[in-house]
Formats: structure tokens, C-alpha cells, sequence
């Protein structure tokens, strides 16, 4: 259903070519068989009947109530036609446009279908579905306008204004009128084709800008896409390890066992042996403080614990302030947003005791504590002066395969002021400052990626 190599498309096939892309851009996922059965449809209902083609391309490409919604207003806002105000009753005296385009013999004309398709003709020549950024709308626009032969509409209002015909200075105001009218057009139907086109991009571009954003200064408009990006980062992180079990349990060909076991049979090789990647069960242990100190970044903390118990086997959660308690139940039955706040009330927003969490987690956490678990600390570090405990974190540091913590704090505030996290250091494997999602999901898929051995 493409077009012949090296020919340009019929225009309703390009038309729907651009639709398709724009259903893309709205996050309708459309596989090329499904496009190509669009086409049919198309060429089946034939496009003079807007609903009924609407209709059929509905069945034919959303698959659920959400997906309707998404295309039927994809589908207004695309196929919407307003280039109307400038379409009207010809100037007297005025001849209609002939076949080739000409502005001002069209707007004098009130040639609506002219004015309609040479404002396609020219935001196709312009790009104008390139649109990726809102911000690129005014700068379209005038492409798009230049190419209809805006200028040269310019220069013929000035002449006629400077002309002491009355009739020529009349013609320029009638135009210089028009003018405008056709401007607003433009910008309206760019505006359109940035609402098709620049969702994707620019949902792409507020998730970069929110994946690098400070977790201490997440403003509260953005709380909510924030969480959506974190679930977003657990199911990457799930998709990545769960790709990585599956290779693990196939691997690759392994000639020499085949042949050996070939030999049973005759040298015929009735049984593949593999070269398989052994995978160990991750077994994490996590303690993520909810003090005070960490107050606006705690949320997105524990949004993120929750996340990473869906991702790994073996979870082991604590969280604490002043005291340490293990969270395991509430992430296990309690959904997201109630485990949060079950977990902030019971131990959330008070002074930090770092060396009382350490007793509590080993007191509560000690005998699972083996060479196989890696220990992930997140939090600043800060004991509020009270006793550090380093001879727990030495001791947990020697009994476990790794200690990671992630400190929200820049590296040049650690051991400043009531912060002993440049002793803590000492004793853990990985010390990062890590204050955004990219940090965590990066530093949470190389630990998962420690569990595969070669």
C-alpha cells in the first residue's frame, strides 16, 4: 500500500500517512500490519464521508475505550478545515483563481478550497508535522505563509497604498484585511499541527528534564508525572532483567558438549547444548531514611522502593528516621500511594538517627545479611549528632556482597556540619551523590546486572 518508488503518493494517501503518524505522536501504537489494513479501509469507504470514515478507521486501529478517545479527537483536530473566514464572496470584478495557486487572486476570490489545499501544499513543503516543540509554532507559521506567497501579497497592499488610485487603495485595504484573516488561519492550523504532532516530543523532552530534576525540588504540579516516570523506570528495569534471565537460561550454542554428547548416538548431535549465563536471584536490602532532612525527596524515595520490589525476588525494605521498621508488608499489600502513607506516619519526619537505624537493621535484618546481598542505603548521611555507629556499618560492610549508598546531598556537603557520611564512606562499596531518577535507574540496573555471571 506505499507509494511506487521514486512517484509522490496520491495526496489522500499521504494525507493518511501523516493521520498515522499523528495517531503515533498521541500514543496509539500502530504496527505496520495495522496501517496497511487502514489503508484498505480507507480505499474501501473511500474518503468523501467524514464519519463513515472516521468510523472505519476507528475499528480498524484503536483497541480500547481509551484509544477511541485518543483517536477521535486526533481525528477532528487532523482532518479540521477552518481556512472559512477568509473564505467569501468575490470581490466584484475579482476572476477566480485558475489552477495554478495565486494568494491574491484567491483571497479576492474567496476561493476557499484553493486557499485550503495550498496551505497543505505549503506545510507539507515546509515540514510543518516536523513540528517537535511548541515553541516552534510562530516560526512555522511564517514558512508556511511565505511559501503561499505572502511576500509578494506584501509588496502588492504597499504598492496599491502608495498608489493615488482610489480603486488600488481600496484593493489594499481589502487585502491588507484579508491579509490578516489568513494569517490567523495559519497560525490556528499550525497550532493544530503542533497538538498532533509535538505530544510525544514533548512528553519525551518534560521526562528528560524531570529525570535530571533535583528530587528535593520536584515542584508540586509536577509530583505526578514524577511518580508516572518512576513506575515507567520500574518496569524498564524489570523488562531489562527479566530479558536477562531469559538469555541467561538459553545462552549460546556450546560445540564441544554437543559433539561430546553427540558421541552417544553416533556422532549425530540429537541434543543442543548451550553456553548459559548463570543467573543469581537478586537479594537486595534497602534502607531509605524519611527523616526530615530528606523530607521533599521522601515520597519519590519510597515511590521508588515500592517500584524495586516489583523488580527483584528478594526484597528486604526498611525505612527510618530516629528508629528503623521494616516495610515489607505494606509494599507487598498495600498499593502505592497507601503504602507511602502508612510508611511516612509511622515513621516519617522526625530527627535522623543513623546509628539507631544501623542497630535496628541489624537487629532485625543481621542474620540475613550474607555474601549474596548487596545493601542499599538512601539517604544524606546526617546523624544529627548523635552516635554514628560505625562499628555496625564496618561489621555489615564485611558480612555483605556490597554496600551502595545514595546520598541526595552534593559530595562537598558529606562531612560537613552534623554529616558523617565521609566516615560512612569508608565502609561502602559505592558512595554517589545521587539526587535524580537517572541517578537511581542507572545505579539500580548495574547492580541487578552484578547477579549475571558470564
Amino acid at each position: 500500500m506505499t507509494a511506487t518508488a521514486g512517484l509522490d503518493p496520491p495526496p489522500m494517501q499521504h494525507a493518511l500517512e501523516e493521520f498515522l503518524r499523528a495517531l503515533r505522536a498521541n500514543e496509539l501504537a500502530i504496527s505496520p500490519a495495522e496501517a496497511m489494513d487502514a489503508h484498505r479501509a480507507a480505499v474501501q469507504v473511500g474518503f468523501s464521508d467524514r464519519a463513515l470514515l472516521r468510523d472505519a478507521l476507528c475499528v480498524t486501529l484503536a483497541k480500547s475505550a481509551t484509544e477511541v478517545t485518543r483517536f477521535e479527537n486526533c481525528f477532528d483536530t487532523f482532518f479540521a478545515r477552518s481556512v472559512g473566514s477568509v473564505a467569501r464572496a468575490p470581490s466584484e470584478g475579482a476572476a477566480p483563481s485558475g489552477t495554478t495557486f495565486d494568494l491574491e487572486a484567491s483571497l479576492e476570490a474567496g476561493d476557499a478550497a484553493a486557499l485550503a489545499e495550498a496551505m497543505e501544499t505549503s506545510a507539507a513543503r515546509v515540514g510543518a508535522s516536523d513540528i517537535r516543540l511548541v515553541s516552534q509554532r510562530n516560526l512555522v507559521t511564517r514558512r508556511l505563509l511565505d511559501d503561499m506567497g505572502l511576500r509578494t501579497l506584501d509588496a502588492r497592499i504597499a504598492a496599491d497604498r502608495a498608489a493615488e488610485d482610489t480603486a488600488a487603495r481600496a484593493r489594499a485595504e481589502r487585502l491588507a484585511q484579508r491579509r490578516a484573516e489568513l494569517v490567523d488561519e495559519a497560525g490556528a492550523f499550525v497550532a493544530r499541527q503542533a497538538r498532533l504532532f509535538t505530544g510525544e516530543s514533548g512528553r519525551r523532552m518534560r521526562e528528560q528534564i524531570l529525570g535530571r530534576q533535583r528530587l528535593t525540588a520536584v515542584e508540586p504540579e509536577d509530583a505526578a508525572a514524577m511518580s508516572a516516570l518512576v513506575r515507567r523506570m520500574a518496569r524498564r528495569l524489570a523488562t531489562k532483567y527479566a530479558r536477562v534471565q531469559r538469555r541467561a537460561r538459553k545462552g549460546r550454542l556450546d560445540p564441544r558438549r554437543t559433539l561430546r554428547r553427540g558421541l552417544a548416538h553416533g556422532g549425530i548431535p540429537f541434543e543442543i547444548m548451550w553456553k548459559s549465563r548463570r543467573v543469581e536471584k537478586p537479594k537486595i536490602t534497602v534502607l531509605c531514611d524519611v527523616s526530615r532532612s530528606v523530607a521533599s525527596a521522601a515520597q519519590f524515595l519510597l515511590l521508588f522502593l515500592h517500584s524495586l520490589n516489583e523488580v527483584v525476588e528478594s526484597l528486604d525494605a526498611y525505612a527510618f528516621s530516629d528508629h528503623a521498621v521494616c516495610v515489607n508488608d505494606l509494599l507487598d499489600d498495600e498499593s502505592v500511594d497507601d503504602a507511602t502513607a502508612l510508611i511516612l506516619d509511622r515513621v516519617g519526619f522526625r530527627s535522623t538517627d543513623h546509628g539507631r537505624a544501623l542497630a535496628d537493621l541489624m537487629a532485625m535484618s543481621g542474620g540475613r545479611l550474607d555474601r549474596r546481598t548487596t545493601l542499599i542505603i538512601l539517604g544524606d548521611g546526617r546523624a544529627n549528632h548523635a552516635e554514628p555507629r560505625l562499628d555496625l556499618m564496618r561489621a555489615m560492610s564485611q558480612r555483605v556482597r556490597a554496600v551502595i549508598w545514595l546520598n541526595p546531598e552534593p559530595a562537598t556537603y558529606w562531612g560537613q556540619g552534623d554529616s558523617k557520611m565521609d566516615a560512612y564512606a569508608r565502609f561502602c562499596t559505592v558512595a554517589k551523590t545521587c539526587n535524580c531518577l537517572d541517578d537511581l535507574e542507572r545505579i539500580i540496573a548495574d547492580v541487578l546486572r552484578t547477579y549475571v555471571k558470564p
